[in-house]
């Protein structure tokens, strides 16, 4: 195991060795996911394995948690999401591999070389797993029957004109 993920790889040597990482990443190192953070404090926890299946399907196995901050929709208060994920990538080398995966796989295409970028894994990731409108769990819809008066009420109808005219022929 090691605790210091390097900043390129090469995906294949490590299916070899069958190598493990796992440490922290601090969330200001992740650019993207700093655009849609209210704070790019904090760190996210993770394990990343190398290796092969039973089926000799070379995989990264990747387990992320962390809490990003993000602002609610609903409260416009700041709050922490807590995320924990787990995803299994089958690394190919053509995209007509793809087809060839086992259930439950997603596809890493690398290319010739092998060249992975760790870090970019967790990130993309994470940027995922934002939700498209964050809301603090537990926090109430506003449901309100806001009342409308009579005249709003025929201000608002673009027919009213219509049917005037229409009384007086």
């Amino acid at each position: 195991m090691s605790a210091d993920l390097p900043e390129t790889v090469d995906v294949w040597r490590l299916v070899v060795a069958r190598r493990v990482f796992e440490g922290r990443l601090p969330l200001s190192a992740m650019p993207r996911l700093g655009e849609v953070l209210q704070s790019t404090q904090g760190d996210a926890d993770y394990v990343m394995e190398f290796g092969r299946d039973a089926f000799q399907v070379p995989f990264v196995a990747l387990r992320v948690e962390a809490g990003l901050p993000l602002q609610c929709q609903r409260t416009l208060q700041v709050f922490s999401e807590p995320v924990q994920l787990e995803q299994r990538y089958g690394v190919i080398r053509d995209e007509a591999d793809e087809a060839a995966l086992p259930p439950g796989y997603e596809a890493l295409l690398v290319p010739e070389d092998g060249t992975l970028r760790p870090a970019d894994l967790v990130e993309d990731e994470l940027l995922l797993a934002v939700p498209l409108v964050p809301v603090v769990p537990g926090s109430e819809a506003v449901e309100r029957d806001w009342p409308v008066s009579a005249d709003e009420e025929t201000r608002a109808n673009p027919f009213a004109a219509l049917q005037a005219l229409k009384k007086n022929t």
